[in-house]
């Protein structure tokens, strides 16, 4: 049995999320130190948040806050039999989308870093529309 085309990129966008988490652990590890990292973390760090290393925290905050959206569309679509032209532009739109917007976001391109968001976004959208017709 082969997997279809859509649960393929949300196991691709399940890496990118996982990407992320390791960037921005890695970025805020070499910021502070493994000793504070592995701690408890009671209390802030007394080094503050580099600017490129709060970037790759935020660009994994964004994705999160679609990310079980997206899932969730695309679980809806396969389960109601919703899957096809619709759902597969919209998955590769969401997933280039997010692909995009990491590197944007962590160089500061700020025109260009929305537009990869709105991307993302549309095809979102496009799925959530699949359901539908």
């Amino acid at each position: 049995m082969t997997m279809h085309p859509d649960l393929i990129m949300v196991a691709f966008t399940i890496i990118l999320a996982l990407a992320q988490i390791f960037l921005a652990t890695a970025a805020r590890t070499a910021e502070t130190g493994m000793k504070w990292n592995a701690g408890p973390r009671d209390t802030a760090s007394e080094v503050p948040v580099g600017v490129k290393t709060g970037r790759l925290m935020r660009a994994q905050a964004n994705l999160f806050e679609t990310l079980p959206l997206f899932i969730g569309a695309v679980l809806v679509a396969q389960l109601g039999d919703k899957a096809g032209h619709l759902t597969m532009w919209g998955t590769h739109l969401y997933f280039f989308g997010r692909v995009a917007y990491l590197p944007l976001y962590y160089w500061g391109v700020t025109g260009l870093r929305t537009l990869a968001w709105m991307v993302s976004l549309v095809g979102l959208i496009l799925i959530l529309v699949a359901l539908f017709i």
